[in-house]
């Protein structure tokens, strides 16, 4: 069974490019306490609300940054990587200058800032993306410059 593409062919994915996605998220207390606990991290500012409360300057637990991560990488993936990407390269830089709390609301958008042909894989090319994360005040949460290797766009008839 061939499944559908979305995503975008090497040579869609020029320099300049900004997609603003549509799918948007809300990060639940259960999103975070599940993440947070599935990937072994004790850390009382995810998990512990009178910890938060009391002993930290933000009054409340935090989101897993690693969370927000995952969410701006994966809600960019529709729009830009699904079924066109052959591997994900890594990450360049991700910062988060802002907090994420339980009830925020995440919106992403991703620009393309780079864009080559493969030098070893003809037909296929090396996009970097920076994908931005905003909270619903439009409060940049996440920044994340990622490298993929992506397919070509398959020739016409073989």
């Amino acid at each position: 069974m061939q499944r559908p593409i979305t995503g975008r062919w090497f040579e869609d994915l020029t320099p300049g490019t900004v997609i603003q996605h549509a799918v948007r998220r809300t990060i639940t207390e259960a999103d975070n306490v599940g993440f947070t606990t599935m990937t072994m991290n004790p850390a009382w500012l995810h998990l512990d609300a009178d910890y938060a409360e009391n002993e930290t300057e933000f009054g409340r637990p935090l989101v897993n940054s690693l969370l927000t991560l995952g969410l701006v990488v994966g809600i960019s993936v529709h729009d830009t990587t699904l079924g066109t990407t052959v591997a994900n390269l890594g990450f360049a830089e991700v910062v988060f200058p802002a907090p994420m709390f339980h009830g925020d609301t995440l919106r992403v958008e991703t620009e393309v800032v780079a864009s080559r042909p493969s030098r070893s894989r003809p037909g296929q090319g090396i996009t970097t993306f920076e994908h931005r994360g905003f909270n619903q005040a439009d409060v940049l949460v996440c920044r994340a410059i990622r490298n993929a290797l992506m397919l070509g766009r398959p020739s016409v008839g073989g």
